[in-house]
């Protein structure tokens, strides 16, 4: 096979040019040269759309594929598609020893004929807040784009461990601040939504949505505190789960809010998601709330996919969430008709689940004293990383312009505990979890279901003007997510893909009690195999000649 000339028979070649992103612009080469992941079988071909954790491993013990293989057709696919082509601008940077970690899989496999774990060779997108030893850890901010972490963050470990390769970093928004809309950041630009690049991604882990809804990996990681995982992978037809808080550890991550901040899986399958936070979820002494998580979690959370799953169980409709907002009609049809389809799979639907005094719960917010104590927190870790305080980062203005005031109104906070507006902000969680725990006990309910907007993604705009660069008139983007609920209440909430509105995908929000993961896993599993909303974004094909 070569440029601009006859292509060779599709099989991809064992040694391909290595190619990697370099301060965000991807080496020269010619894409045409790893186009098609498939190899000559007599059994089958296997291609990268869509593929599977279980796909790639079979492939794997058939001698079908070679990891090396499998990461440099992912390779392929994030040069030809994310900074050409529709541009989708989902990943940061791309991890250059990924192939050298394939090779090693692959040796360790040729001499031993088992596979290094559950993710054997498996390419994983990683949300930029986290810490991946030997690549930058930005957080999107442009005074850390030459930042590398002193390790791996525990959870990243352990997907090492299990034989994961970390591909890729994904885009987000600075600090993973300000992203129910999209990725606001200054370093990395704003994302384009691969079912129409016009629109947004959603965030604050909108690269994570993104690059995985276009097949560049097989698994993501998302990071959550007031929507970041749901929205994101509503807008991108991936399941994606807000953990209970503590359930994963979030040692080597930059804080939003410990009170809020959760990591959990994005994926394009709900199995996918089940196996990734096998993986990732156990207690982890670098986070105090990861030791809660003890005696909370199977020996497998894959025991819990059933596609009978929903027999039974009694899931309220929280309509009074999203009643008085308004609702794209497309969005409003689909949640309809997700409501019957979880009624036709043996759901007890209680509609409307009320909850009395709803309306007069005041709405709760992280606050810029909370945000000062566990940021200092984090950079306290740190002492070599540029900007090493609250105050260095406020004073240096390279931080987003939408931003910049949140910054300095941090820097000069209160400690937590005497600010007024934290220990407020601590009450009315306590109030909300009260509230919440005495309307599902009195419904008897299991969980409770709403969209996670009313609200297609906003329209793209400039980078730094685009939370106000939205010309489609009335309510959008931010302005129709409906993921505050789950965050206040400090409880796990999963996004599974629920149908389309303008090509957009829309996702049905299913929320439960703390550490009730297994069950919300085995409502969404059951509501998937039910419905089978997901498919492969228009923009970003299969790679061909």
């Amino acid at each position: 096979m070569r440029c601009g000339g006859a292509l060779a028979p599709p099989v991809l070649a064992r040694s391909p040019a290595p190619f990697f992103m370099n301060r965000f612009r991807f080496l020269p080469l010619c894409a045409t040269t790893l186009w098609l992941l498939v190899i000559a079988s007599p059994v089958r071909a296997l291609s990268l759309e869509e593929a599977t954790v279980a796909d790639i491993r079979a492939a794997y013990l058939s001698g079908e594929l070679t990891a090396h293989q499998v990461v440099a057709g992912y390779l392929a696919r994030i040069e030809a598609y994310d900074k050409r082509g529709p541009y989708l601008n989902s990943i940061i940077n791309v991890n250059p020893h990924a192939l050298d970690e394939a090779d090693r899989l692959d040796a360790a496999f040729a001499a031993s004929g088992q596979l290094s774990g559950s993710l054997h060779g498996i390419p994983v997108i990683v949300k930029d807040c986290i810490d991946v030893a030997g690549m930058p850890m930005t957080a999107g901010f442009q005074g850390w784009k030459n930042y590398y972490p002193p390790a791996d963050a525990p959870l990243i470990a352990r997907i090492k461990a299990a034989g994961g390769i970390i591909l890729a970093k994904s885009s987000l928004s600075e600090f993973t601040k300000g992203g129910a809309d999209n990725i606001n950041s200054v370093l990395g630009g704003f994302a384009r939504n691969p079912y129409n690049t016009a629109y947004a991604t959603a965030g604050s882990s909108g690269g994570t949505g993104a690059s995985i809804a276009a097949n560049f990996g097989v698994l993501g990681i998302g990071t959550d505190t007031g929507g970041s995982i749901r929205n994101p992978s509503s807008a991108n037809a991936l399941a994606g789960i807000r953990t209970t808080v503590g359930l994963v550890p979030r040692a080597g991550m930059t804080p939003n809010s410990s009170l809020r901040d959760t990591v959990g899986p994005m994926t394009r399958t709900v199995t996918d998601l089940a196996l990734l936070l096998d993986v990732m979820a156990g207690p982890d002494a670098g986070d105090p709330a990861s030791l809660n998580a003890a005696g909370h979690i199977p020996e497998t959370w894959t025991a819990f996919l059933r596609k009978d799953g929903l027999k039974g169980a009694r899931i309220g409709v929280l309509r009074e969430a999203f009643a008085a907002r308004p609702a794209h009609p497309g969005i409003r049809d689909a949640f309809e008709k997700a409501i019957d389809a979880l009624k036709a799979a043996g759901a007890e639907v209680i509609d409307p689940f009320t909850v009395p005094d709803f309306a007069a719960l005041p709405p709760s917010h992280q606050t810029a004293a909370q945000f000062l104590e566990d940021m200092t927190r984090f950079l306290a870790t740190r002492p070599d990383i540029p900007y090493p305080s609250v105050k260095d980062i406020a004073d240096s203005r390279l931080v987003h312009p939408l931003h910049q005031a949140f910054w300095e109104e941090a820097a000069a906070s209160l400690p937590a505990d005497e600010d007024p507006a934290t220990l407020e902000c601590r009450k009315v969680e306590q109030r909300y979890r009260d509230v919440f725990i005495r309307a599902m006990e009195a419904a008897g309910l299991d969980a409770f279901v709403m969209p996670v907007t009313t609200q297609l993604p906003v329209i793209n705009g400039d980078r730094n003007t685009q939370k106000v660069d939205n010309p489609r008139p009335g309510a959008g983007g931010a302005g129709g997510s409906l993921t505050s609920i789950a965050s206040t209440l400090r409880w796990p909430a999963i996004s599974v893909p629920a149908g389309f509105a303008e090509g957009i995908p829309f996702g049905l929000q299913i929320v439960g009690r703390e550490w009730s993961e297994a069950k919300l896993i085995q409502y969404a599993y059951a509501y998937e195999q039910a419905t089978r909303h997901r498919r492969p974004p228009p923009t970003v094909p299969p790679l061909g000649p």
